[in-house]
């Protein structure tokens, strides 16, 4: 089986600058999103160190391995060098990120996941979630606190859990899988999710359109919704 990828990021309807980092690279087996938090330049120097780092592994200057220890390992090297940054550069402390791996080869999928960025499969008409938001009002619905309506528009829901470079160990959600022809992933940041619900979402997802018309659909109608965030989109298509 093949793989297309495409990713788009947009600043949105309120912010100034773009925090949001991704890349689609099937041609080496994965693809990744990264939403940088910690303000101004901190966040978009954080999102940007992880997409570097992970582009750096899977593109096999570092030891090559299955590709869990291949997620794994970019996860873990992003937390260093971004606690390592913010350790010379005082000034950003605060800084990290959430972040999405997707790795695919052959039928084989392995996705990491850190913090409230999301990663979707859309199979056979059905969308599904696959990660599990590292947020305080996640956690509150996963206890039958709030509903997942109340989540949505909780006061405290950007308050995240987990992040990249929060903290000297990494803690990540390693989901392993396999895929099928014609599965379509969806990884996005909560620019889009905040914006818009997993029904609007699934409108967009048209298995006969091609993945960059989709993709700007999901970007045009997270704007319409406010854009209140950066939102950043990248699919990949199983053929």
């Amino acid at each position: 089986m093949s793989v297309e990828g495409f990713g788009i990021t947009d600043v949105g309807m309120k912010r100034t600058n773009n925090e949001d980092a991704f890349a689609a690279r099937p041609d080496l087996g994965f693809c990744t999103v990264a939403d940088g938090m910690g303000g101004a330049a901190a966040g978009e120097v954080a999102s940007r160190i992880f997409v570097d780092t992970v582009s750096e592994v899977f593109g096999g200057a570092l030891p090559a391995g299955g590709m869990d220890e291949k997620v794994k390992h970019a996860f873990t090297l992003a937390n260093t060098r971004i606690l390592d940054h913010v350790a010379a550069r005082p000034d950003h402390s605060g800084m990290g990120c959430t972040a999405e791996i997707l790795a695919v080869q052959g039928d084989e999928v392995v996705i990491g996941h850190v913090g409230d960025s999301r990663t979707y499969r859309l199979r056979n008409g059905e969308l599904r979630q696959l990660t599990v938001d590292h947020s305080l009002v996640q956690e509150q619905v996963s206890k039958g606190i709030i509903s997942a309506a109340e989540a949505r528009t909780h006061a405290m829901r950007h308050v995240i859990l987990r992040a990249v470079g929060s903290k000297e160990i990494v803690e990540l959600d390693l989901l392993k899988g396999r895929t099928v022809p014609g599965d379509i992933f969806l990884l996005c940041s909560d620019g889009l999710t905040d914006m818009i619900d997993d029904e609007e979402i699934m409108k967009c997802l048209n298995p006969s359109a091609g993945i960059q018309a989709v993709a700007a659909q999901l970007i045009a109608r997270a704007k319409a919704a406010g854009g209140k965030d950066n939102i950043t989109v990248v699919l990949a298509r199983i053929q």
